[in-house]
């Protein structure tokens, strides 16, 4: 099986990548090729299979970046919330025309690809007081939503036209990131676990009452590598997924936080920030995904295991990452 993961040069592309190297599998597959695509080259990685690594636009996608005989693409390339709300060209040009060029890839190839797509929690709207049924309408209030949102139209279109097998999977926030804070809305809701579990200082723009919908980095790489192989027929037209997140308020998790490492909370401080606010507010704390369990999509576990999967994984990674 040979696949292509466009943002693979991103932390997330890096742990599908990374498991895939590890297992030299997916699903029942065993992988013969892996191709990383990003704006920068990715590193390439120890695999039991070759690894191609290569940089470019993804809206002018090089046709090495999904070669012929690729089974499976992640398309997972794209521009983050803040960052596409701040400049709409670019959000444009890499969240909608990197798609456009994703499917004129796939209908190039003899075969048509799965494709798994990262849209997002941001193209619903609801805010605080949601708890979104999976056929709830997405609303988005903020570009990067709309463009996730009109994007996992173009692709369950050329889904229907046969161009390829879309899969939707429209994440939770990620959270705890590895690495920096990123220019999304979002990245506060790491950054406030993340920082002061380095020892470092950090600010909250919300309240400690504010809600979010979130996911590990482990649990969002399981289901996408789910989502590559699970049998797209059970679907329907309907190629969109909310996986099952977890649902949990900023108090919450400073409280699993410091049961982690006592003393870590003093590290928050109370910043109000009404850009910030502003996008994620509109965004809905909590969903039903009522359909993802029974497409073999694992349910989240709690916010004490999310802090300890990092602890046992992200945190030294990080550490190095940043040079602390």
């Amino acid at each position: 099986m040979k696949i292509s993961i466009l943002g693979g040069g991103g932390f997330l592309g890096r742990k599908v990548a990374e498991r895939l190297a590890q297992s030299g599998r997916l699903g029942d597959h065993v992988v013969t090729g892996l191709t990383l695509f990003d704006l920068t080259p990715p590193e390439t990685l120890a695999a039991p299979f070759p690894v191609t690594c290569l940089s470019g636009d993804v809206a002018e996608l090089p046709e090495a970046a999904i070669p012929e005989g690729t089974d499976v693409v992640f398309h997972l390339a794209a521009v983050v919330s803040a960052a596409a709300e701040a400049d709409y060209e670019l959000g444009r040009r890499v969240n909608l025309r990197g798609t456009d060029a994703v499917v004129d890839a796939c209908r190039r190839l003899a075969r048509p690809p799965r494709v798994v797509f990262t849209s997002s929690v941001a193209s619903f709207a609801g805010g605080q007081e949601a708890d979104l049924a999976d056929d709830a309408r997405q609303l988005p209030t903020n570009s990067y939503g709309a463009q996730k949102a009109a994007a996992e139209l173009i692709l369950s279109d050329a889904g229907r036209r046969g161009f390829l097998d879309a899969v939707n999977i429209r994440l939770p926030t990620i959270c705890i990131r590895p690495g920096a804070p990123n220019k999304a809305a979002s990245s506060f809701v790491s950054a406030i676990v993340r920082e002061p579990l380095l020892g470092l200082a950090t600010t909250l723009p919300v309240g400690e009452d504010f809600r979010v919908w979130i996911a590990s980095p482990a649990f969002a790489t399981d289901w996408l590598l789910h989502a590559a192989v699970l049998d797209s027929a059970l679907l329907g037209a309907d190629r969109g997924i909310n996986p099952p997140g977890l649902c949990a308020s900023v108090g919450e998790m400073l409280d699993a936080m410091e049961r982690a490492r006592p003393g870590s909370r003093a590290l928050v401080r109370a910043e109000p920030d009404r850009v910030i606010a502003g996008i994620v507010g509109g965004w809905p704390a909590k969903f039903q995904a009522s359909r993802a369990p029974g497409l073999g999509f694992s349910p989240h576990g709690d916010l004490d295991a999310l802090i300890a999967e990092f602890l046992a994984h992200d945190l030294a990674l990080t550490r190095r990452m940043r040079g602390l």
